[in-house]
This record gives structure tokens, C-alpha cells and sequence, in this order.
């Protein structure tokens, strides 16, 4: 199959717009197993998957070695998510109402106060820096304006390779 199907071209515009799915991956994967197995290159399928070729190589071994079924989506690894997605939600409108809503006595969000307050609703106790990955996946993370000024800065030290420095603050003249 050199030229998609309709579905396909969806498929494929999706990848080009966001983070695919896991049901995602996976038709991408047997849409390219389809064409691996068509004698399609390597290469070809790698460019019109929007992969790296070393991953279509992957594939391409994995269907030779164990059929189709070695690229279908398996239990994705690691812990179960603790919280569901309605809760999930929640903890979106628990951010938005602001710290002073979940009881806290300032206007600003850390991710230690984060984790409290989602322990407080739920009993489910995350680490501040898990809390802050939460905030990022559902977008309600934004990066600090002091973070930004201080990465504009320039560095100004005498020893840094990119300030210009005078012949005379080099090698001083000897007398």
C-alpha cells in the first residue's frame, strides 16, 4: 500500500498534529507492517510514518520474528494511575479555584501545596514532583517569569569563553 487510504491520511494527520494515542501507535504500527510486509524500504515506511528508521527496522524484525500480534499495544508498563480521569477533572477545578480555596493562606501554587491539596480531596498522596508533572500533563503548569528573565540574561563573567575581554585583562603587561 504506497498511497494511504483515507483512514491512513487521518492517521497520518494526527501524528503531525499531537501526541498519538496508544490505539494510535498501535494502527500505526500494523498500517506499517502492512506495507513492511508489501515490500515496501525501510526508509520509505520510516518517512511516511514519521519514524525514525531504526524504529521501522524494529518493527520490520518484530513482524518477521513473531507476526503482527508483536506489534499490537500490550498493558502499558509501570504503575496503574492512582486517580481516574473524573477525578483527574477535579483536580483541574481544584488548581483553577486557587490555592486559598483548598486552604492554603497565599495566592500561589507550588507543587508541594499541589500535592497536599490533592491528598486532602482524594487520600492519595503524590510527591511534589509528581504533583508537578500532573500540572504539566493537564496544562495547568506555566513557566515563571523569573525563569524566563533569568535564561535571557546574559552571563557576564570575566572567565566565561563569550565575554569579549580586552589583550590587556588576558595577559597582563609584565614590567
Amino acid at each position: 500500500m504506497l498511497w494511504p487510504s483515507k483512514s491512513a491520511r487521518k492517521l497520518m494527520e494526527t501524528i503531525a498534529l499531537s501526541v498519538l494515542t496508544r490505539d494510535e501507535m498501535e494502527q500505526r504500527r500494523l498500517l506499517a507492517a502492512a506495507d513492511l510486509q508489501g515490500g515496501i524500504s525501510q526508509s520509505i515506511v520510516a518517512r511516511k510514518f514519521g519514524v525514525s528508521r531504526t524504529t521501522a527496522s524494529r518493527w520490520c524484525r518484530a513482524v518477521k520474528g513473531y507476526g503482527l500480534d508483536a506489534l499490537r499495544k500490550r498493558r502499558a508498563p509501570g504503575r496503574p494511575c492512582r486517580l481516574s480521569q473524573e477525578q483527574f477533572r477535579d483536580v483541574a477545578r481544584i488548581y483553577e479555584a486557587g490555592p486559598r480555596a483548598a486552604g492554603f493562606d497565599t495566592e500561589r501554587w507550588t507543587t508541594a501545596r499541589f500535592a497536599d491539596a490533592i491528598f486532602a480531596r482524594f487520600g492519595v498522596r503524590y510527591d511534589p514532583d509528581h504533583a508537578g508533572r500532573i500540572m504539566q500533563r493537564l496544562g495547568l503548569r506555566q513557566r515563571a517569569a523569573g525563569a524566563l528573565r533569568r535564561s535571557a540574561a546574559p552571563y557576564t563573567s570575566r572567565y566565561s569563553p563569550n565575554t569579549a575581554l580586552s589583550r590587556s585583562e588576558i595577559s597582563p603587561p609584565v614590567a
